[in-house]
């Protein structure tokens, strides 16, 4: 594929729009994907994916699968009931990949609610083999640690896919989580024919938030051809989802957000 043809526009770089929406706006813009969230299926993955295909888009991620960490063993028993729901829904959607956030500890150590991940991966490991998903864990920056991730390096996801030791287990790279990691490179090199996902935004300086503070390609401090680079030379060459937290973007998004993403997307990925 060319550059713009790994381009797909996920959800939440315009959380305001329904799914319809966003479909039309991705249409428009003649941009073919879209990374899904759960959220926006309204409990019709079915229904969801006529909506997508009718368009002539496909699916290059579903998000999210994980939060396996729970204070009870009976929330934990939902959670991974929920996850194997995600395996079910992402199969519908025919999104290749469920992205998983690992969730906070909930209480346990750092160390035991990584290995309660690690656990509730392994629970559901055969579901997404049976259904041809790959778990696609994304390790988040370590500033969220206390309330979305206990696995905040890339290693630590690496380390996690090869304990999985499955063609069903894999690594997320998203530039705004990883990009300050001294092992990003050596851990994406370590990652190679593992790699089912590439996240782009930005990091502005001042941050403007934990959240809601990423930006637009360009408009921070992250190489992001540089890391773009090292993912297609570990063999990723699928689809490059834009994803971008940002209440300023969300307000003014408009068919402007997707020319706009676009440019950026050609000139600085």
């Amino acid at each position: 594929m060319s550059a713009i043809e790994r381009l797909s526009f996920n959800q939440m770089t315009a959380d305001p729009w329904t799914l319809e929406e966003a479909v039309r706006h991705c249409s428009r813009a003649g941009v073919r994907q879209i990374g899904a969230w759960r959220h926006k299926l309204g409990g019709d993955a079915a229904k969801a994916a006529a909506t997508i295909r009718g368009e002539g888009l496909r699916v290059s991620s579903l998000c999210r699968g994980g939060w396996f960490s729970a204070p009870t063993a009976e929330e934990r028993r939902r959670r991974v009931a929920d996850n194997r729901a995600a395996i079910e829904e992402a199969a519908v959607l025919g999104a290749p990949v469920l992205v998983i956030v690992s969730g906070p500890a909930h209480g346990q150590t750092l160390d035991d609610a990584r290995a309660t991940v690690m656990d509730g991966l392994l629970e559901v490991l055969p579901d997404a083999e049976k259904a041809g998903i790959v778990l696609g864990i994304e390790p988040l920056h370590p500033m969220y640690a206390a309330e979305r991730s206990v696995v905040v390096t890339l290693r630590q996801a690496n380390d996690m896919v090869e304990r999985m030791a499955s063609a069903a287990a894999g690594v997320v790279v998203d530039a705004f989580h990883v990009w300050w990691d001294p092992e990003v490179m050596a851990q994406i090199a370590r990652a190679r024919g593992k790699i089912v996902g590439f996240h782009v935004s930005d990091w502005a300086v001042p941050l403007p938030g934990i959240l809601m503070g990423r930006s637009m390609m360009g408009d921070g401090v992250i190489a992001l051809r540089e890391l773009r680079e090292a993912v297609d030379a570990a063999g990723y060459d699928g689809p490059i989802e834009v994803e971008i937290f940002n209440e300023e973007i969300w307000q003014h998004a408009d068919e402007g957000l997707m020319e706009l993403m676009k440019r950026r997307f050609v000139e600085r990925v």
